[in-house]
């Protein structure tokens, strides 16, 4: 049996290390992603007027007014003197073709006083320039970057394909790394002194062993991130009742087909917050989404800064008619729903928020390294048996 379970992960860690050296190294640096990226483009994210603040709904209106061909698709409500507004665009259809207009940008930076157009930017665009590095390692860590084919995002169906294949080598590397009950110790032990390959072993081995909690969250997270509707989803049913989500419910209780949303942000805005009222919320809406196809807005309520947090409760409205149509509110329903809720704080670190994200920050280097060594354990075993095998042959 052992044999067997070294051949696979063996065969798993030569075909995913690069994989998992990249994702852990852009994991690393990706959980500090927003303040990485207001250092390296500062005149992205600061505005440099001074004067009364326009509401964040009427920047979105001028923004689609003095350019007819997008929309805006996300909005963040929170206006901050000095802070630009950053919300993410899409390409309106042609009224004559139905077909989108072309857009070369996805997020748009905004003067909060003036309205002005600070900056654009291509989001997850493959280039290495200063505004678009972190949003290109942020793409990179789940999707590789690679094509979309077919209406199919390939890298996030790859690397969580690979993600599954992980979760089980997390059993595997844990089983093979006890080879008997009597050495238990050595498993998690490391020999600092010893250097050269000795110590590169002991910082496989038994730097996975210590990590295996944490190594087997990242992984299983990834799996309910990258495929949470083809595997998440009907994994989690199995074992618990899972609510409909809030698109599902929309669809059914929806009295006319998804069309041109007639409601802007601000009606948008105004409801929601009738709505958290009645429902005694304290949190303000942090940031509106339009669901364009679906034919609803969704209203996050959160403060600046907690976007990400497990508590961030989501009211779904019909685009049209502006009535309530479902909400997610974490830390309610089913035990899987609680399970699903959790899976993004736990990989992005933020549920113990800074200590979090510097954890999975260590884990994601972490990962890297074990990714590194395991290459290297396999190439001086792989030497050693060419060595043998040669000897043999000449005697």
């Amino acid at each position: 049996m052992r044999p067997l379970l070294v051949r696979l992960h063996r065969w798993f860690g030569l075909t995913a290390a690069v994989f998992l050296f990249v994702s852990g190294l852009t994991g690393s640096i990706i959980a500090w992603n927003h303040e990485i990226d207001a250092w390296l483009n500062p005149g992205f994210f600061t505005a440099p007027t001074t004067g009364p603040l326009l509401s964040a709904a009427e920047l979105a209106a001028r923004l689609e007014k003095a350019e007819p061909r997008l929309r805006v698709r996300y909005l963040p409500l929170a206006v901050e003197p000095g802070k630009a507004l950053l919300v993410y665009v899409e390409a309106r259809p042609d009224p004559q073709t139905g077909i989108p207009h072309p857009l070369a940008y996805s997020q748009v930076a905004l003067d909060p006083v003036s309205g002005a157009v600070l900056g654009r930017r291509d989001w997850g665009k493959f280039s290495l320039a200063r505004e678009n590095l972190l949003p290109f390692l942020y793409k990179l860590h789940y999707s590789l970057h690679l094509p979309t084919v077919a209406g199919r995002e390939t890298g996030t169906l790859f690397m969580g394909g690979l993600a599954i294949a992980w979760v089980i080598d997390c059993f595997v590397a844990l089983w093979i790394s006890f080879p008997s009950l009597r050495s238990w110790r050595q498993s998690f032990a490391f020999r600092w002194k010893a250097g050269g390959y000795r110590f590169k072993f002991d910082l496989h081995r038994s730097g996975g062993v210590w990590l295996f909690p944490l190594l087997l969250v990242l992984a299983a997270s990834s799996v309910a991130m990258n495929l949470r509707d083809p595997v998440a989803r009907p994994f989690v049913s199995l074992f618990s009742k899972l609510s409909p989500s809030p698109f599902e419910v929309a669809a059914r209780q929806r009295t006319q087909p998804p069309g041109p949303a007639m409601l802007g942000y601000a009606a948008i805005e105004v409801r929601a917050r009738q709505e958290a009222e009645r429902r005694g919320w304290r949190r303000p809406p942090g940031g509106i989404f339009a669901a364009s196809q679906a034919g609803l807005y969704g209203v996050g309520f959160f403060a600046p800064g907690e976007e990400g947090s497990l508590g961030t409760p989501w009211l779904y409205f019909d685009a049209n008619d502006g009535r309530l149509l479902a909400s997610e509110i974490p830390g309610q329903g089913t035990r899987g729903d609680l399970v699903l809720q959790a899976m993004y704080p736990l990989h992005s670190g933020r549920i113990l928020g800074i200590p979090g994200r510097i954890l999975v920050s260590v884990c994601g280097l972490a990962v890297a390294g074990l990714s590194l060594t395991g290459l290297v354990i396999w190439a001086r075993k792989r030497r050693a048996r060419q060595s043998k095998a040669l000897k043999a042959r000449l005697v």
